[in-house]
């Protein structure tokens, strides 16, 4: 059913998106909610902007309080990087969160359960990488926040459902991002190259693509006419929250574009504790390395010693030197 909203909406809705503090959002949301007409083709989204309201008034009462400038999107990162977990209601991101790490989201067959923001550590090939669950993307309203939080990614993880015409949730999802000049990193042109179809000052994030609810082999030919569809557009990973089919293979994918590498400090004189790596970006130096460990040996560094693929047992090298996965450094500062 239309909504049929009236100008005077659309005129507070883009005060509402223009404010900055959570008090400024909660009166403009009060006046937006007024000029919403009462009829069966709102209730969806009075509701939608009630809730809103209350968790507005809950962030400017935590904003009085603390004298605070962070929202419940600013997420402070952790682990050897930060993935955002996106997409529709009900396609599973909070179950797949909460399978893949100790965070607790709610989850819950109703829509629209997730309104903020839920962290989590998944641990893989040895390291900590964060997760982060996000509200879904087919709402009628979107807090500005979230497209924030998604531009700060290391790593978008896009999850729709198997059972829900996923193909369709994804082309939507990836319009959402787009409007908001947010493109998957596959789509970005070659250096020199001139895209006319890219917005302006487009964030290129590497993404990801879920198929969740992919429970057991019945699900198999229901996956294979969706990439039959997608004509090999995008590689999908089918994924079950429910029963933890393929979550390893996807913890592995999620290691491997994220683009890090795992090196091992070697205190002189003793072993590698190969139970405790430093995750780096691929291309990351002896120097970065230092940086990592303490800030001592980053100002003080005097000369550092790698056991690794591309150097012979205990090399000495630079600062400069490029490290590659499962080195082994000796740093000295003396």
């Amino acid at each position: 059913m239309p909504t049929n909203l009236p100008p005077e909406y659309f005129e507070v809705e883009k005060r509402y998106r223009a404010a900055q503090t959570p008090a400024e959002k909660v009166v403009l949301l009060e006046e937006l909610i007024g000029t919403v007409p009462k009829h069966k083709g709102t209730d969806k989204l009075r509701a939608d902007l009630r809730r809103q309201l209350s968790r507005l008034k809950d962030e400017a009462q935590a904003h009085k309080k603390h004298g605070g400038h962070h929202t419940s999107f600013h997420i402070e990162r952790e682990g050897a990087g930060q993935v955002v977990v996106i997409g529709p209601t009900n396609a599973g991101k909070s179950a797949l969160v909460a399978a893949l790490t100790h965070a607790e989201p709610q989850v819950s067959p109703a829509l629209y359960t997730t309104w903020k923001p839920t962290p989590g550590m998944m641990e893989v090939e040895n390291v900590q990488v964060q997760l982060v669950d996000t509200p879904s993307t087919d709402r009628e309203y979107l807090e500005p926040e979230l497209f924030d939080l998604i531009r700060r990614a290391d790593l978008l993880l896009l999850v729709t459902d198997l059972l829900e015409d996923p193909l369709q949730q994804l082309d939507d999802t990836l319009t959402m991002l787009d409007q908001h000049h947010i493109v998957p990193a596959q789509f970005k042109p070659a250096a020199g190259a001139l895209d006319r179809s890219a917005p302006d000052r487009a964030a290129y994030l590497p993404l990801v693509v879920a198929i969740n609810k992919y429970d057991d082999a019945r699900m198999d030919d229901l996956f294979q006419i969706c990439c039959e569809l997608l004509e090999g557009q995008w590689s999908l990973l089918p994924v079950s929250a429910t029963t933890g089919r393929n979550l390893d293979w996807l913890k592995h994918v999620i290691f491997t574009h994220l683009d890090i590498i795992r090196v091992y400090a070697k205190p002189p004189g003793k072993e590698a504790d190969l139970n405790r790596p430093f995750a780096l970006k691929r291309g990351s130096t002896v120097n970065d390395l230092a940086g990592k460990v303490h800030r001592d040996f980053f100002e003080k560094l005097k000369s550092a010693r790698v056991w690794g693929s591309t150097a012979f047992e205990g090399q000495r090298v630079s600062r400069d030197y490029v490290l590659q996965d499962g080195d082994i450094v000796e740093l000295r500062s003396t």
